[in-house]
């Protein structure tokens, strides 16, 4: 049996099916003028090619999965999916320009892609003696692959009409060149001896794919209407012509546009040539709501086209007409371009879009629906809007499943519908205060329009504001069923998040899987994920979303160098961060100055930090200071740390008592390190109380944060040796252990318990309520209470490993969410100390010279002269005598 009979089983079929027909992708392939490159290469030299053509398939072969059943120029493969046939044709093509560039030649190929069945069966031993293949495949599949290939010109790879959806639907799985492929239609054809016309696709990358027209030949030839057929023309009288015109104009075949389930259109700006500027906003973002209640097409935000615009160098108010339109959605990978217009025609009100397709500009589609005054353009935008979805595609039993009317998910009111339209556009562009009045004009106009309600506490969210945020919650969810379907899964994550955080992640997973392409879902989840330090599974949800079509995809774009910092890639962190800066500057200012301090870059990272343009919001820009503290603190200038703090106090202290209350615990982290018995235990129960008090505030829409930093305190409080705070924060909290289950809240009563034990005399319990923690996700400080109780336990060895793991995830320190990042400082100053830490297991272990070198690295970023008294009696006695007075 030949290698490639026996290389073919990778399919999984077995050869000796007998008269079962199977369904199988058949790719066929024909080396293009192979004798003529013989003939300039001589025998010799195109025998060495020939070998490396033969290497290259073979290779091809094992990576695609396919199974070679006949070859000599050109080869016969079969496969499982579409989606291997054409992996494999794509780099055949490659590969073949990459062996010829060795030669000086251009070897190209000819390929055809099929599904169908066909009939496999395996011929005798004696049969395969004599000259027969040992695997035989027939059936129409195999004449039909034979067609296209002959149709293909030297390059050009074409797929049956059965093929290309099955192919074009995966094709994200060939990874960041599936999303550049080049699709083409080629029209329809004939083929000799079957009844029905064929639709002949190309596919191509970049650079490869001629998308040329097929050849034509006496088997295969373009299926053309006989009023195009010149003998046809020639024989009819001018009136005939004029007839026959008239009647191709209203019948004519329209151009075909090759929309799939998921594919993203850009909505133009509505035409309004009514004259009635009240019909301009509301009608438009009708369009747009109607519209996304598709989970078949996807349409570009307005923040996403707006931002497009912008990139093309366009002033904001430029008008999204045909030309435009097309232009962004090329940009940014959109399939179609919709131009809604409003008319009166004939005394009635006229509801019409076009689908466009933007490398032409040509009108694909066209719909309209009429009705009496402007009372009915709801109605028919929501008519117009499913018959366009049915034609880009979506079955029409969906269609009628997921459109509830606009009246009932909107409002009746045209004014309404216009004050939210402009808040929408005011809230992309960043504008809060004219949003909010825009969206309360709306909802005082019609108090029961609940995607206006929703609105407004989405503002306040962005304004950090989310007590504010409940009452217009709460008006949204007495009117849930005025909701597109979508947005009422939306709210309920928004209720999770403000009421029940132990809920908002499963709900924001929900949204992800119900609308994979909707930003707020796959985000939100990411986040939540990656507060929870389950950085793999946020990444899964970040790379859903970081597409280009997607409207501030560089707030993703920094999530995801912020994973890369935590894992250790820091190369990759450092390209990743100036791709969202590139994308929106300022986005990754603070993670790039982390990179720069995790570097022992300091001074280069806090001047970059107060190069960032304030935001004049009260509850945002003091946030720098948690890192400029951080890199104060990280390189043991105390008095500057505790400058900023003061300076922050006096900024927070009366506009903003969350951060007030924040700076406090950061302050207390700081005094731990640099002066510990500084606060004593009253201190630290006053620390803890501001949080308790806090955090049974009516409505509080932050509990999570206050619980967990209320936990902080209490870690504090232990960490100076006094487990009585803890006690009462814990017994506090017993109330609020079920409502925020599932948050961080968990993993840091965690921790505070472990502590608890070990400061009882019970190192032992405490490492193992550790051990379960330690899984990947848990919080830096689990690391250092497992370090302490280790130690407390006499485990030297152990507790190295864990001083070690402070010390090589200083990026994770940096970047760990945890509540507000209230742990940032202390993380930080614990990978400092885990030299120390280490330095100690090592000395008792009886490592001398390994403990040696730990304490002159902690000397090196923290000098003598910086150090805290304790820290430098805990050096001497690790230090031998000759190096204590040394200086670094």
């Amino acid at each position: 049996m030949t290698a490639s009979a026996n290389a073919s089983d990778r399919t999984g079929t077995s050869a000796t099916s007998g008269g079962v027909p199977q369904l199988r992708t058949i790719l066929l392939t024909d080396l293009a003028d192979s004798t003529a490159l013989v003939e300039r290469l001589g025998d010799g030299t195109a025998a060495e090619l020939f070998r490396a053509h033969d290497g290259l398939v073979l290779q091809l072969q094992q990576t695609w999965r396919g199974r070679l059943i006949d070859r000599s120029d050109g080869m016969l493969l079969l496969f499982e999916r579409p989606i291997d046939g054409l992996g494999f044709a794509l780099d055949y093509h490659r590969g073949l320009e990459e062996i010829g560039a060795s030669y000086g030649v251009h070897p190209k190929a000819r390929a055809g892609l099929h599904v169908g069945e066909v009939l496999i069966w395996r011929n005798s031993d004696e049969a395969v003696r004599v000259g027969a293949k040992p695997v035989e495949v027939e059936g129409l599949a195999k004449p039909m692959a034979a067609r296209l290939m002959t149709m293909a010109r030297p390059g050009q790879t074409l797929l049956s009409a059965v093929a290309e959806p099955l192919a074009h639907r995966a094709a994200r799985e060939l990874g960041e060149r599936g999303r550049h492929l080049l699709w083409k239609s080629h029209g329809r054809w004939r083929f000799k001896g079957v009844p029905q016309t064929q639709e002949i696709f190309e596919v191509g990358e970049p650079g490869f794919a001629s998308l040329r027209p097929p050849r034509g030949s006496q088997k295969a030839w373009r299926d053309i209407p006989l009023w195009r057929r010149p003998a046809a023309l020639v024989a009819q009288f001018a009136l005939v012509l004029a007839l026959a015109g008239a009647a191709w104009f209203v019948s004519r075949p329209l151009p075909a546009l090759a929309f799939h389930e998921r594919d993203w259109v850009v909505l133009a700006d509505l035409r309004n040539l009514t004259g009635q500027p009240l019909l301009d906003d509301s009608l438009e973002q009708a369009f747009r709501i109607s519209l996304e209640q598709s989970r078949h097409v996807n349409v570009l935000s307005d923040l996403k086209t707006r931002d497009t615009l912008a990139r093309m160098q366009r002033e904001p108010g430029t008008r999204l007409d045909r030309a435009i339109a097309s232009e962004i959605a090329i940009r940014d990978g959109a399939r179609a371009v919709i131009l809604p217009t409003v008319a009166e025609v004939g005394g009635r009100v006229r509801i019409s879009a076009e689908v466009i397709d933007p490398h032409n500009q040509t009108t694909v589609y066209a719909e309209y629906a009429d009705g009496k005054g402007a009372a009915s353009a709801l109605a028919s935008i929501d008519e117009v809007a499913a018959a366009l979805r049915e034609k880009l595609g979506e079955a029409l039993e969906v269609v009628q499943r997921d459109s509830t009317p606009l009246p009932e998910v909107t409002t009746q009111s045209l004014d309404a519908l216009r004050a939210y339209a402009l808040g929408q556009g005011a809230f992309g562009r960043g504008e809060w205060r004219e949003a909010l009045e825009l969206y309360g004009r709306a909802v005082k106009i019609d108090p029961k329009f609940a995607l206006a309600h929703l609105a407004m506490s989405r503002v306040y969210v962005a304004l950090s504001d989310r007590p504010a945020a409940l009452p217009s919650l709460d008006k949204a969810l007495a009117l849930k069923e005025r909701l597109p379907p979508r947005d009422r899964l939306y709210l309920d994550a928004w209720e999770a998040e403000l009421r029940i955080p132990g809920q908002a992640l499963p709900r924001w997973k929900l949204l992800a899987s119900m609308y994979p392409d909707y930003f707020a879902g796959q985000a939100n989840a990411s986040w939540y994920l990656y507060v929870l330090n389950d950085f793999d599974a946020a990444r899964e949800y970040a790379n859903a979303v970081n597409a280009p079509q997607v409207a501030s995809v560089e707030r993703i774009v920094d999530l995801i160098g912020r994973i890369q910092l935590v894992k250790g890639q820091t190369r990759d962190a450092v390209a990743t961060f100036k791709r969202a800066d590139a994308l929106q500057a300022g986005t990754s200012t603070r993670r790039q100055a982390a990179v720069l301090a995790i570097q022992e870059q300091h001074a280069h990272a806090i001047i970059l930090i107060e190069s960032a343009p304030y935001s004049g919001f009260a509850s945002d820009d003091p946030v720098r200071y948690i890192d400029l503290v951080t890199m104060a603190a990280d390189q043991a200038r105390w008095n500057e740390a505790d400058a900023l703090l003061k300076k922050v106090h006096e900024e927070v202290s009366t506009k903003t008592p969350m951060l007030a209350r924040e700076f406090a615990l950061i302050a207390a982290s700081v005094k731990l390190v640099h002066q510990p018995g500084h606060l004593n235990e009253a201190d630290f129960m006053a620390l803890a109380k501001s949080e308790l008090t806090a955090l049974e505030r009516p409505g509080n829409a932050k509990a999570a944060d206050d619980a967990f930093m209320a936990l902080v305190a209490a870690y504090l409080a232990q960490r100076s040796g006094y487990s009585s705070v803890a006690n009462r924060v814990l017994e506090a909290l017993e109330q609020w252990e079920q409502p925020l289950a599932g948050t961080v809240f968990e993993k840091m009563a965690i921790v505070v318990r472990a502590e608890n034990e070990r400061l009882a005399g019970h190192p032992e319990a405490a490492i193992r309520r550790l051990k379960g923690e330690l899984d990947g996700t848990e919080l830096v400080q689990a690391r250092v209470a497992m370090h302490a109780s280790l130690t407390a336990a006499g485990h030297d060895e152990e507790a190295l490993v864990h001083a070690e793991w402070l010390l090589s995830h200083r990026g994770r320190a940096y970047m760990e969410a945890n509540a507000a990042q209230v742990l940032q400082t202390l993380n930080v100053l614990d990978t400092r100390l885990a030299h120390l830490h280490a330095a100690e297991a090592m000395a008792a272990m009886e490592k001398a010279e390994p403990a040696n070198q730990r304490v002159e690295a902690l000397l090196t970023v923290w000098p003598r002269d910086r150090l805290p008294a304790y820290l430098e009696r805990k050096v001497d006695v690790i230090l031998p005598a000759s190096k204590q007075k040394m200086t670094w």
